[in-house]
């Protein structure tokens, strides 16, 4: 299967663009979205037939938001953590298939003059926990847009971003979680060396200059490593300031 993670930055925007050529020549299995900024209502627009989409809307208007378009229809899909102040802004949509757990997430972004910090925090806590009990039942993929750069190697210029949001020894630590908790960076997995980023600032011909970060990810649990085959960043794709990402698993050899 090939999963594709992107955050479009505003899906109706993307769509006056290059998204759905885009759908048509990659064709992956399953396709996350965040940030998606709308509802379907707000979209007219006749999906290919071939996938079948589902929605995590913020209440908000035009904020956050994230879907999924798969081909395969999950056996449940669910929105939020289950806890309210975190399940306001369309940030998280779960889909369960037959041997495993697919998590779209769009974390919280701490915001320029850390404001949100303590809140990120305490999510990252929180979402750790949902992943673990999801894990209980069967292995977990989940993928999105986590809002932090986890090493130096992730970013262009480490050290003037040392307390910038997106890059703080809390966030940091909060991504650190995920790995000791049994969790695998599958880009990391397969490429060890730096230069590789999934968001690019719009200023200053950060992008043509590869003066970026790597915010956008695919962890997997770790009973998933043995079919995880392939993982990539795919920076040439345009529409969004951030680029899709992908892995490719394996069938259950069961």
């Amino acid at each position: 299967m090939k999963f594709i993670s992107w955050n479009v930055n505003g899906l109706r925007s993307v769509l006056r663009r290059n998204f759905l050529d885009y759908l048509d020549a990659e064709k992956p299995d399953v396709l996350c979205l965040q940030e998606t900024r709308c509802s379907p209502d707000d979209v007219e627009q006749l999906w290919p037939a071939a996938y079948t989409s589902y929605w995590n809307c913020a209440q908000k208007k035009g904020y956050a938001g994230t879907a999924l378009f798969t081909k395969t229809r999950p056996l449940k899909v669910t929105t939020g953590i289950g806890i309210l102040r975190h399940d306001r802004e369309g940030r998280v949509l779960t889909s369960e298939f037959g041997d495993f757990f697919l998590v779209n997430v769009y974390v919280p972004n701490s915001q320029r003059e850390l404001t949100r910090l303590a809140y990120r925090r305490q999510w990252d806590r929180d979402f750790l926990r949902y992943l673990k009990k999801l894990e209980q039942q069967k292995p977990v993929v989940f993928c999105g847009d986590l809002n932090v750069a986890h090493a130096e190697i992730d970013l262009a210029n480490p050290k003037a971003n040392v307390h910038n949001h997106g890059f703080t020894p809390e966030e940091r630590a909060g991504f650190s979680a995920f790995l000791k908790a049994g969790f695998f960076d599958t880009f990391r997995e397969f490429e060890p060396g730096g230069g590789h980023y999934t968001w690019w600032s719009p200023m200053a011909g950060a992008r043509s200059r590869n003066i970026g970060w790597r915010i956008d990810y695919f962890l997997i649990s770790a009973a998933l490593r043995p079919r995880l085959r392939r993982a990539f960043i795919l920076p040439d794709v345009p529409g969004s300031d951030h680029c899709p990402v992908g892995i490719e698993i394996s069938p259950d050899p069961s």
